[in-house]
């Protein structure tokens, strides 16, 4: 916990009722990791990375962007060609349509590669434990050669 009121206050995430660092990560469909964001403090929302992060401008025509159904940046998707994708086993919907059942079903299995990648970055140690205020500025370091290792690791498909 941040003893600099200004570090906390741009730290503290209001979701997980904690001081955190949050990062934006992209998962290919073979399940590397593609994109790293730099790490933002807990306070900012995953739609301001993904506007401030580079992310879209790595972005190709037809890419497919897989998402949670909070992921509200679909116009500048759309914008570069990019399709955003919200599965429907996380949209809320007790029924799906006929036409949308296979469909989410895939959608819904390609998420669970990218929870198998996100929990692959989690379970290390280093990432588990509380991290001093003045070495937070390793931490993006830290993030790129955890994801390295990771990409480096058999394939979770």
């Amino acid at each position: 916990r941040p003893s600099n009121l200004s570090a906390k206050a741009q730290t503290w995430s209001s979701y997980r009722h904690s001081n955190t660092i949050k990062y934006l990560i992209g998962i290919t469909p073979a399940g590397a990791v593609s994109f790293l964001s730099s790490g933002w403090g807990g306070k900012v929302s995953d739609n301001e990375i993904t506007l401030r992060s580079g992310f879209l401008e790595k972005l190709n025509q037809n890419d497919v962007i897989l998402a949670d159904k909070g992921f509200l940046v679909k116009k500048e998707l759309a914008l570069r060609g990019a399709i955003l994708k919200i599965p429907s086993c996380i949209r809320g919907k007790k029924q799906l349509p006929a036409r949308e059942v296979d469909q989410s079903r895939e959608l819904c299995h390609v998420r669970i590669h990218v929870e198998r990648v996100i929990g692959r970055l989690k379970r290390f140690k280093l990432l588990q434990t509380t991290i001093p205020i003045s070495q937070v500025q390793l931490l993006d370091h830290v993030m790129i050669a955890v994801a390295g290792i990771v990409n480096m690791n058999r394939s979770i498909i």
